[in-house]
């Protein structure tokens, strides 16, 4: 897909870059072979093939959701400057 003059500073405007006359070529040709990449990506035939989360297919090994510590939330509460009903009160820092 070729991009005119007036469609990359369209979109130089919607990205809010500034585009020296001089680089305009440069960024039309850049835009284009995206737009091309993109093209060619959309036309892979992708009929049974599952998404997946990782392009290398990796599986991230997880430890077992136990309780490894102790509750020490009153111990906490104690030495804290200020609580209420068992939360923490701090000064107010967004009105």
């Amino acid at each position: 897909m070729s991009l005119d003059t007036n469609q990359v500073l369209a979109i130089a405007d919607l990205s809010r870059l500034q585009i020296d006359e001089k680089s305009i070529a440069e960024f039309q040709t850049n835009l284009s072979n995206v737009l091309d990449l993109v093209d060619q990506l959309q036309a892979v035939d992708t009929t049974g093939v599952e998404p997946m989360a990782h392009p290398m297919d990796a599986v991230q090994r997880l430890r077992a959701d136990v309780v490894t510590e102790e509750n020490n939330r009153e111990k906490f509460q104690k030495i804290a400057p200020s609580t209420e009903k068992g939360h923490y009160l701090v000064p107010k820092v967004v009105e």
